[in-house]
C-alpha cells in the first residue's frame, strides 16, 4: 500500500512546488501537473494546501482537476493497462480482451487493484490500428492479442 503522508509532510512538498510558480497567474494546471507527479495522483490535502499556497479557491482546483483527464483523484496503480477499444481493435476482440483482464485482476476498467500494482483503463485508441487488437502496459504497446496470451504478458510486470 502507498504511504499516506501525514497533512505536514503534505504541506511542505506541495508548498515547494507552488514557490517554483513564482507568477501564480497561469500557475494552476502545471502546478496540478507537478502534485501529481509528486504523489502519483492529486490527494485532498495536497490539493487544500495548493490552494492556499496559488490563492485559488479549492472548488476551481477540483473544476480544473475533474474536467482534464490527465489528472487523478484517486491513487492509481504502479503498472498502468490500456486496453484500446478503436474500432479496430473493437471489431478483433479488444472487448474480449478487456473483460479477461478485468477477470484476471479482479477490477473493472476505471478501477485499481488493491495493492496498487495495476491499473486498468479502457481508452478510445492508441494508435497501433494496424497491431489491433491491442493493449498498452505503460509505455510498451502488445498487438495481436489473445486472451490467452495475457496473463504472460501480465506476469512480466508483477513483483
Amino acid at each position: 500500500m502507498a504511504k499516506v503522508l501525514e497533512n505536514e509532510e503534505y504541506r511542505e512538498k506541495v508548498e515547494e512546488i507552488a514557490a517554483s510558480f513564482p507568477e501564480k497567474k497561469g500557475a494552476l494546471i502545471p502546478a496540478l501537473q507537478a502534485v501529481q507527479e509528486e504523489f502519483g495522483y492529486l490527494p485532498r490535502p495536497a490539493l487544500e494546501v495548493l490552494a492556499g499556497a496559488l490563492k485559488v479557491p479549492l472548488s476551481t482546483i477540483y473544476g480544473v482537476a475533474t474536467f482534464y483527464a490527465q489528472f487523478h483523484l484517486q491513487p492509481r496503480g504502479k503498472h498502468i493497462i490500456r486496453v484500446c477499444m478503436g474500432t479496430a481493435c473493437h471489431v478483433r476482440g479488444g472487448k474480449k480482451l478487456l473483460e479477461t483482464l478485468e477477470k484476471e485482476l479482479g477490477v473493472s476498467a476505471g478501477e485499481t487493484t488493491e495493492d496498487l500494482h495495476f491499473t486498468l483503463e479502457e481508452v478510445a485508441c492508441i494508435g497501433a490500428c494496424g497491431l489491433a487488437p491491442a493493449v498498452m502496459v505503460d509505455d510498451e504497446t502488445y498487438g495481436r492479442l489473445t486472451s490467452d496470451r495475457l496473463g504472460d504478458i501480465l506476469d512480466q510486470y508483477r513483483e
